[in-house]
């Protein structure tokens, strides 16, 4: 489920953010071009990683417009401190953590983070069969629409990928980022649970649950499409 989900959202981030690093330029090159007050390279920054601030924004949030705000005062945060940033991560794990932390302090709202269904399953019980089921207690009660092969520039792979994006965007707060910074941005699970203060059983969960969501709304689709 998870490698699926986690594909799915990768072929995403191709299509709508294209993360090759101001075209794949030595991140030193970068960080000396900022300090140096490079308008482009602000520009191209900005570019590239200011739709997914902007989610990653919203899981804390209250609205589209307040994210809007946190990751402007992350940017004037990254002008006024390039010169003291020491390289101790990367400059992206920097830029994400400076925009968690103000997006905290602008009221993190965590009451919507909870599993889908009772008793924490995160796909509907009602698609197994019982455990009282004389042939197979706990089987699938009708399997899942086998994922046909959807190349990104196929129609069904546009609606595929439009589809996961909103998913992504409807995925209670701490899953949306946690998803987000593991399946868009690529970080691992140290970096995340570093990131947001987060156990690593605590990771794993938000990142299961999120992508079960998110895959079982692209099988209910598949199941009408195809």
């Amino acid at each position: 489920m998870g490698p699926q989900v986690s594909s799915v959202i990768c072929g995403a981030r191709r299509a709508e953010l294209r993360m090759d690093m101001a075209a794949g330029q030595p991140e030193q090159q970068l960080i000396d071009r900022l300090r140096a007050g490079d308008e482009s390279a602000f520009a191209e920054l900005v570019e590239v990683h200011t739709p997914m601030m902007l989610r990653v924004a919203r899981g804390y949030v209250a609205s589209h417009e307040v994210a809007e705000d946190v990751v402007q005062e992350t940017w004037i945060a990254l002008v006024k401190g390039i010169d003291r940033f020491e390289g101790r991560s990367t400059l992206r794990t920097w830029l994400f953590k400076v925009l968690v932390n103000i997006a905290k302090s602008r009221g993190i709202r965590d009451q919507r983070d909870q599993a889908p269904y009772p008793g924490g399953a995160t796909v509907d019980p009602s698609r197994f069969r019982p455990g009282t089921d004389p042939e197979w207690p706990g089987h699938w009660e009708t399997p899942p629409t086998p994922w046909p092969e959807t190349p990104e520039g196929s129609v069904l792979g546009s609606e595929v990928l439009e589809l996961t994006r909103r998913e992504l965007d409807r995925l209670p707060e701490k899953q949306r980022v946690v998803v987000a910074l593991r399946d868009v941005l690529g970080l691992d699970s140290d970096e995340v649970c570093a990131l947001l203060s987060l156990t690593a059983a605590n990771q794993r969960v938000l990142l299961h649950r999120g992508r079960a969501r998110i895959r079982e709304s692209l099988a209910e689709y598949l199941e009408v499409r195809v």
